[in-house]
C-alpha cells in the first residue's frame, strides 16, 4: 500500500462514550462519530491524526485540579489540540458505517485539563482525519514496531491494523519510557516473560518494556533493546519493516538502527501543529534532497509520517 495525502477529510461531531483515567496523568477517551465522521474515518490509515476543539469545554472544579496545572487551567484554549489514535473501530452494516475511535492523552496544560472533564455523552467537534499515515508494503512479513512515551498510542494502532490486515506478517513491539509510571498503558506480571503491556498482549502482539532508570523490564534505552533483539533474529531483510513513534532523540536512534540493520524504517514525527493543515507553517520538518540541499515539509500535511533516511535529525 503506497502512502499518499487522504483528501477526505472535514469537520464533524463526536459524542463522548468515555473518558477513563488510567494512570496518574494518563486518561484513555472513547468517541462515537457521527454519520459524517465515520464516513471519513471508514478508511483511516494507522499514523493520521485529528484536530481537537476542546475550547468550549469547562474547566474542572478547582479542588480537582492537580496544584501544578492551576495556573495553566486558567488559560483560555484558543486553537485545537492535535492527537493520534491508539484504536480505530469500523463497523461497516447495510446501514452504513459507525466508528469509534480511542485516544490517550496526557495531562499536561490548559487543553489537556479541559479534556480530562469532558463527561459521557459531551459532544466534541473534530477535523481530520489529517496527514499521512504509516505505508505497508504487499510484502511484509516482519515489522519491528518501537515507541516512546506518549508517542507509542499510534504504535498500538499500527500493530492491530496490521494483526488485522496483514496476517501473514508477524509483528513484534518495543515500548519505552522513563520509568514504570511513564507508560499510556497497563502493565503485566509474567512469570516467564517479565515484565508486558497488556493492551499490546490482547491483540496477540508481543510487547518488549524497556525503561531508562530500570524500574520496569529492560533498563536503557528502548531503541538499544531492539538492537539486542534483532541481533538475535533470523528475519528476512527484504520483507521487514521498522516502525518508530516517540520523542525526536528515540527516532533519530531508532533510524541509526535501521541504517545499522539495512531495514526500511518509518517515523511518525512530532511538531507543535496549530492548524493541521498545512496554513500556518509551524511544524516544518527538515528533509534530504537528491541535492546536496535541503528542504523543509510539513509534519501536518507531508507527514507525520517520513522515510526515516530523508529527515535531518536536529539531535546528536
Amino acid at each position: 500500500m503506497n502512502r499518499s495525502e487522504i483528501v477526505k477529510k472535514g469537520v464533524f461531531e463526536a459524542r463522548v462514550l468515555s473518558n477513563l483515567q488510567i494512570r496518574q496523568c494518563y486518561y484513555r477517551l472513547d468517541l462515537q462519530l457521527d454519520a459524517r465522521g465515520s464516513d471519513l474515518f471508514s478508511d483511516v490509515i494507522p499514523g493520521q491524526f485529528l484536530e481537537l476543539d476542546i475550547s468550549g469545554a469547562a474547566v474542572p472544579n478547582e479542588s480537582d485540579i492537580p496544584e501544578h496545572l492551576k495556573d495553566a487551567s486558567q488559560r483560555p484554549v484558543l486553537l485545537r489540540r492535535p492527537f493520534s489514535f491508539s484504536d480505530v473501530s469500523i463497523n461497516r452494516n447495510p446501514k452504513g458505517t459507525s466508528v469509534k475511535v480511542q485516544i490517550l492523552y496526557c495531562v499536561l496544560g490548559p487543553g489537556s485539563i479541559r479534556m480530562a472533564n469532558l463527561k459521557r455523552n459531551d459532544n466534541v467537534n473534530i477535523l481530520g482525519p489529517l496527514g499521512n499515515g504509516f505505508s505497508i508494503p504487499d510484502t511484509i512479513t516482519n515489522a519491528i514496531l518501537i515507541g516512546g512515551g506518549m508517542g507509542s498510542p499510534p504504535i498500538l494502532h499500527l500493530a492491530d491494523y496490521l494483526k488485522l490486515n496483514y496476517p501473514q506478517c508477524d509483528v513484534v513491539s518495543f515500548i519505552g519510557a522513563k520509568s514504570s509510571d511513564d507508560f499510556p498503558f497497563s502493565i503485566l506480571i509474567d512469570n516467564e516473560r517479565g515484565v508486558l503491556l497488556e493492551e499490546f498482549e490482547r491483540i496477540r502482539v508481543p510487547s518488549h518494556v524497556a525503561t531508562d532508570d530500570g524500574s520496569a523490564g529492560y533498563q536503557g534505552f528502548v531503541t538499544d533493546q531492539a538492537s539486542d533483539w534483532l541481533e538475535k533474529s533470523n528475519i528476512d531483510p527484504a520483507s521487514t519493516v521498522i516502525y518508530g513513534c516517540g520523542p525526536e532523540p528515540m527516532l533519530a536512534a531508532t533510524a541509526r538502527l535501521a541504517e545499522h540493520s539495512r531495514l526500511p524504517c518509518q517515523v511518525s514525527m512530532e511538531r507543535m501543529m496549530a492548524c493541521g493543515i498545512g496554513l500556518c507553517q509551524s511544524c516544518a520538518v527538515e528533509v534530504k534532497t537528491l541535492s546536496a540541499d535541503t528542504k523543509y515539509h510539513l509534519c501536518c500535511k507531508d507527514g507525520p509520517v517520513f522515510n526515516a533516511e530523508d529527515v535531518v535529525w536536529q539531535v546528536d
